[in-house]
């Protein structure tokens, strides 16, 4: 194998998995903060798009070019709806299972996990009404191909590479650190920490858990919403790729180690270089097989992650 090549897998590997890493902090923001798995985090990745798709392009499959004004609505558009249906949830599904100390309401956490994977089913049912097509084509509104006049980077011996492969590796890596440093140093970051270190003291400090859970939510659907923009543009999208999406993202998210944010990134890009290697060595049906077989062999084995 020359290095050509081999820069290519990675690179490509490498790209795929700053978008996993994306969707491993939503679940890591989350599960760190209430100890809940949002098992609806993948659904609202595809879902966040789909209403741009809807919003901007209406229901034909054919996917057209933007002009700078409808880029700017499509991006405004998935970044708000990844937000809200990740705070409709929140509020519907998952807050009425949490223990309330005040209501003397113990942690219910069947009833949470019901109604995450309730949360996923009606959001894919409903797409699917509304979108019957089997794939669709979605614009890119960052316009990343047009980082280079060919759309191509040139790499040794001849081999290229899609420059918007490089792109989502550059977006994808850049907003996860700025996310995790910000919920390090913030004073909101100090909130989560606080509530999911003891919610009753963070009570009596004057932090309003209720309020911090939703934004907690509403952080990780921006976090969806752009995943989302990077990953979809490009291929075609059906309205089930949320759920291997969702699990590939808490394999991503194990393989960091729970409730590390720099770990969930982390994760994210070893698993997307995995896929990568796997589908250089036994061919595309291996994309999906790999990660999943990985999450399996995470929660038989190391469900604390790797780095614990």
């Amino acid at each position: 194998m020359d290095a050509g090549l081999v820069l290519q897998v990675v690179l490509a590997g490498l790209s795929a998995g700053a978008v996993l890493g994306l969707v491993a902090l939503g679940f890591t923001l989350i599960a760190g903060t209430v100890r809940v798995l949002h098992l609806a985090h993948g659904d609202v990745v595809v879902a966040s798009v789909f209403a741009g798709v809807l919003g901007v392009l209406g229901r034909t499959p054919v996917a057209s070019l933007l002009g700078p004004g409808r880029s700017v609505e499509f991006v405004l558009l998935v970044l708000a709806a990844g937000a809200v249906l990740a705070g409709l949830i929140a509020v519907v599904a998952v807050r009425p299972y949490l223990p309330d100390v005040r209501r003397g309401r113990p942690a219910d956490a069947l009833g949470w996990v019901a109604g995450g994977v309730a949360a996923g089913l009606l959001l894919r049912a409903v797409l699917g009404l509304l979108l019957p097509q089997e794939g669709y084509a979605v614009p890119d509104p960052l316009r990343l191909a047009s980082w280079t006049s060919d759309g191509l980077v040139h790499l040794p011996g001849g081999s290229t590479l899609p420059v918007r492969t490089v792109g989502v590796l550059v977006l994808g890596v850049l907003v996860g650190v700025l996310v995790e440093e910000f919920l390090v140093r913030s004073r909101f970051g100090r909130s989560l920490r606080a509530v999911a270190d003891d919610p009753d003291a963070a009570a009596l400090c004057g932090v309003n858990a209720g309020r911090v859970v939703l934004v907690a939510f509403l952080a990780a659907g921006l976090l969806a919403g752009l995943a989302g923009l990077l990953d979809a543009p490009g291929r075609a999208v059906s309205v089930d790729d949320g759920v291997v999406l969702g699990l590939e993202g808490i394999a991503a998210a194990l393989l960091g180690g729970p409730g590390s944010l720099r770990g969930a990134l982390a994760g994210g890009l070893a698993l997307g270089l995995l896929q990568a290697v796997a589908v250089y060595a036994g061919g595309a049906s291996l994309q999906d097989v790999a990660p999943l077989s990985l999450l399996v062999v995470l929660l038989a084995l190391r469900p604390q992650g790797l780095r614990r």
